[in-house]
Order: structure tokens, then C-alpha cells, then sequence
């Protein structure tokens, strides 16, 4: 059996990272080389095998028929490689730990509430959250998975539905001309409550035949748990995602009104990188919220 020379190892990972990216540069930021040591591992290698592994034009690089074949293999190869040295590093550690990126609205109102499930069956695993909502680009020594609300695809993402949701009006039970509101059409009374989402006021009232210009917003924020929490506090109506409002409609400082929800158009999804498989930890966690939203619901 032919052995790979340890000479060609560095190329092997330099190529496999291009082919990954389609591009010489964010290689070399993943690996912290120039795009010319990049480049140079790849022409060494093309010449050791005799055949072309990219198509180099002017807008970047594209894989050739045998680059492909060994960008899969090559890819296959490290990503075992690092899940064993992942195992071995775990092993030697008394705690393991697996880190999660989400939204800030997701982890305050959705995710603590539930988490004390997942620490009483697996409480050998830390957690580390980052709350951000930029999508992480999950480089080496960074977050394992994470819970993103988003359209289900990804670049370099494999995504697995978790649930979908629902937006709804709130407001504080204390809201002034909150009594009043019959319809739709009556909220243009009231001061209204927005953030960044993607589906806002101006939707919700097309959707449930509120014809015309929208009423203005009030307050804005960027965050979606300042305006729930604005809304709490009874500064007005906010547009909310249904799945992250539990705990304050639990305790009685937001209420839904009774009009109608509007179907968001994204949906949330636990996604990992597709360039390397997810830690033993990681899995348990991924596993665990699945099991848990089919067991206890959204």
C-alpha cells in the first residue's frame, strides 16, 4: 500500500482548505499563511501527482475533475483526524465543553429556561455561549454549532430544522388604549415597537388586511429582546417571534392580543460546519435539543 510522503502533508492541508473555500486568500487566513505559501503548497503538489487540481481564471480558482476527487478525500481524511484528536484532547480533560452561538433573544427567553434538562443528563459537558448576530464563521478553536433563526441555508453550513414560529402582537397588560383594540385596523392608535427582524409592522398589517400606510414606529431597536422588554414595560406594541416570549407571558408583564399571528418566513436551525464533523459533546447537544423540542414542544 502507498503511503502519503509527510513532506506533502502541509500541501495536502493547504489544498484541502482552498478547495473548501474556492479561494487562495480565505485559505490562508484559515491557516495563517500568506496567499503565495498557499499557492505555492498547491502547485507542489499539482506537480508531485502530474494533473491540475484548480482552473485558475480571472475572478478566483475552480476545482478540475481530479481536484474534486482529492478535495474529498483530503477532506474526509482531516475532518477524522480532528475528530479523534478531538476525543483525545476531551479525554484528557476532567470537563468537556462545547460552544454555541445564538441570538441573544434566543438564549435569555428560549434556551435558559430549559437548559437545566440538558445539565441533569450530561453533567460532564460545559457550555460556552456567544450571543451575536453575525453568523459565526466557525474556524478552528471556535464555536462547535449553533442556533441561528435564519432561511435554512447556509454556505459551508449543514442545518437541521429545529422549529418554526410565529409573530405576534404584545403589549403590556397596563398599556394605555390597550382595551380598545377590536382589529387590526385599531392598533394604528397605539404607539408600536420594532426591531431589526426581517418581517416588521408593515407586513403584519398586509397580512391581516390592513390596507394603506403603515402607522409609524415609535421606538426601534436593534436587538429583539429590548423591544420585548420595551414592550413589557409598557412603552407599546411589539411584533414578536412567539417562541421566545414564554417567560414573559408566564409571569404576566406582556400578553398576546387577540388578532391575528403572521407565519414567520425564517425558521430556526441547529447548524455546524460541514468541513468537519460535530464533537462527541457537540452531538450530545444537538441530540439533547432535538429530543427535548419533541418531547416538551417549542
Amino acid at each position: 500500500m502507498t503511503r502519503v510522503r509527510s513532506d506533502l502533508l502541509p500541501a495536502l492541508a493547504a489544498f484541502e482548505s482552498a478547495a473548501r473555500h474556492q479561494n487562495f486568500t480565505h485559505a490562508a487566513e484559515e491557516l495563517h499563511l500568506t496567499s503565495s505559501a498557499v499557492s505555492h503548497h498547491v502547485r507542489k503538489l499539482e506537480s508531485r501527482l502530474g494533473v491540475a487540481l484548480f482552473r485558475r481564471h480571472a475572478r478566483g480558482v475552480t476545482l478540475t475533475q481530479e481536484g474534486r476527487q482529492l478535495a474529498d478525500a483530503a477532506g474526509n481524511a482531516l475532518a477524522d483526524m480532528e475528530s479523534v484528536l478531538n476525543g483525545l484532547r476531551a479525554s484528557r480533560n476532567e470537563r468537556v465543553q462545547v460552544r454555541v452561538t445564538t441570538l441573544h433573544s434566543v438564549l435569555n427567553t428560549w434556551l435558559l429556561p430549559r437548559l437545566h434538562r440538558f445539565v441533569e443528563q450530561h453533567p460532564g459537558i460545559g457550555l460556552v455561549f456567544d450571543t451575536e448576530a453575525t453568523l459565526s464563521r466557525f474556524e478552528e478553536g471556535g464555536h462547535d454549532l449553533g442556533i441561528r433563526h435564519g432561511p435554512g441555508q447556509w454556505s459551508g453550513l449543514a442545518a437541521l430544522p429545529l422549529m418554526d414560529d410565529t409573530m405576534r402582537p404584545v403589549a403590556s397588560p397596563r398599556l394605555p388604549g390597550l382595551a380598545a383594540v377590536r382589529c387590526a385596523a385599531d392598533l394604528v392608535t397605539l404607539p408600536l415597537i420594532a426591531d431589526k427582524a426581517h418581517q416588521g409592522w408593515h407586513d403584519w398589517f398586509r397580512a391581516a388586511g390592513v390596507h394603506g400606510a403603515t402607522p409609524p414606529e415609535r421606538y426601534q431597536f436593534s436587538d429583539t429582546t429590548d423591544a420585548i422588554l420595551a414592550a413589557a414595560l409598557g412603552l407599546g406594541v411589539a411584533l414578536a417571534r412567539e417562541r421566545i416570549l414564554a417567560p414573559l407571558l408566564a409571569d404576566g408583564r406582556l400578553r398576546v392580543l387577540a388578532l391575528p399571528g403572521m407565519p414567520s418566513r425564517w425558521n430556526y436551525y441547529i447548524v455546524y460546519p460541514t468541513h468537519r464533523r460535530l464533537s462527541a459533546p457537540g452531538q450530545a447537544f444537538a441530540d439533547w435539543l432535538m429530543a427535548d423540542v419533541a418531547r416538551f414542544g417549542p
